[in-house]
């Protein structure tokens, strides 16, 4: 009977012990803050690296680093309208009729889809137009797909800045986003 005495109050211990422990919040360590060295999402680092890829396989007439970040599905409608396949833009990387075609990409949002990823940006593209040499500066919307692990650009749409030759300076937007719909964000002028 002793042993029995015993061998329960061991286990009313015991459970009483568990039971107090279960219940004590458990502290967890504070979580690292990241050292903070950009402003900039890591999607967006991320995609700013593939432009990046892109362009440098433009200015480098660099046929295989091009189809490394174009999709064989890949469509792309130019800022003037045409329409070209991957095929077509790895084609003309490899003839190099104009030499001085020079491209630089900059992301500026990035909205990702599940496997799916469209990235908005601005452009410049420095080429020879009938024998004149220009830079075309516009903006650029580019959908990737997840493939093989990394992503590729299945559509590419190009629109050029218009330029206003007679336009008064234009103030520096404080917007909390960097694109935004005249008449649907907030005026300075507008209560707020």
């Amino acid at each position: 009977m002793r042993i029995t005495r015993s061998l329960s109050c061991f286990s009313v211990f015991l459970l009483f012990f568990c039971a107090a422990f279960g219940q004590s919040p458990a502290v967890a360590p504070a979580p690292a803050k990241p050292n903070v060295t950009s402003a900039q999402s890591p999607e967006t680092l991320e995609f700013q690296k593939i432009e990046d890829s892109w362009a440098d396989a433009i200015n480098m007439r660099d046929q295989y680093a091009l189809e490394l970040v174009l999709s064989p599905l890949f469509v792309d409608v130019s800022a003037t309208g045409d329409i070209t396949t991957r095929n077509q833009q790895v084609a003309s990387v490899i003839t190099g009729e104009d030499k001085t075609v020079h491209m630089e990409q900059r992301v500026i949002t990035v909205r990702m889809l599940g496997d799916i990823a469209v990235a908005n940006g601005t452009y410049t593209l420095h080429h020879k137009v009938n024998s004149a040499e220009m830079n075309e500066k516009g903006v650029f919307t580019h959908v990737f797909e997840r493939a093989h692990g990394g992503w590729l650009c299945i559509n590419s749409q190009r629109t050029v800045l218009r330029e206003d030759s007679n336009a008064k300076p234009r103030k520096q937007s404080n917007a909390e986003l960097p694109f935004h719909i005249p008449g649907f964000s907030r005026s300075e002028k507008a209560p707020q």
